[in-house]
């Protein structure tokens, strides 16, 4: 458990992950219509990434603006030795590592984001994340009733839990953000998130207690409505 709570925006990259495609609602039949954008975007298809890397820096990382800044090859040494830690696991304050010159990582990401964006890992990274398994079966709503309880447990444990948002098998969302409070209501939970397509911006994650399901409000990438979630970067099988 961390000393204290993930926050936004101080905990969070300032730069954004982009999109590969542009998206849209049909005017006539209410569903996501997605054009690819030409040419791409040059960083894309990270959100996993820079959730998961977030996650890290806060829970492996220390920020010490006291300390004279480094250059460039030495701050690329330490990115590559925070991202190379267990995102599943935190560590004491005498065994994270030490960042100099900066008081937390907007500040840095917004200085060295080029820096970032190199070290933080590929969009393979995205694919491959061991908990993808899981999005494929079926979700029951006793199922994601237990997922909300769970990531509320983490969020108030202060772990910043990496919740995968999705709607399968449609796929017109399949995206990761970071859980960093909770507020529980007669109706349901409301998690704020960090996205990392939207920096700047707080993405509130909602689950009713009636109907049992997730939801979202419209973004850029998708429409607005339902869908399923659960944390990853939490176990062996996540």
């Amino acid at each position: 458990m961390a000393d204290r709570a993930f926050h936004h925006p101080t905990d969070t990259f300032a730069f954004p992950n982009d999109t590969l495609w542009s998206y849209a609602r049909d005017p006539v039949t209410g569903r996501q219509l997605h054009l690819k954008r030409d040419p791409p975007p040059e960083y894309h298809l990270r959100c996993f990434v820079m959730a998961r890397s977030a996650k890290q820096f806060f829970h492996h990382a220390r920020f010490d603006p006291a300390l004279p800044s480094l250059d460039r090859e030495s701050y690329a040494h330490l990115i590559a030795e925070v991202v190379a830690r267990n995102p599943r696991q935190t560590c004491s304050d005498q065994q994270r590592v030490v960042i100099p010159g900066f008081p937390h990582l907007r500040a840095f990401s917004e200085v060295h984001a080029d820096l970032c964006r190199a070290g933080l890992g590929g969009a393979w990274q995205s694919y491959v994340q061991r908990g993808h398994w899981r999005m494929i079966l079926p979700w029951t709503r006793r199922g994601q009733r237990a997922e909300a309880e769970r990531l509320a447990q983490s969020v108030r444990a202060q772990r910043a839990p990496v919740v995968h948002i999705f709607t399968f098998p449609a796929l017109t969302l399949n995206h990761a953000v970071v859980a960093y409070s909770v507020s529980e209501s007669a109706d349901g939970f409301r998690f704020a998130t960090y996205d990392p397509n939207a920096p700047n911006e707080v993405l509130d994650l909602r689950f009713d207690f009636s109907r049992r399901e997730f939801e979202m409000p419209p973004t850029l990438y998708f429409i607005g409505g339902r869908l399923d979630a659960y944390e990853v970067y939490s176990g062996f099988f996540r």
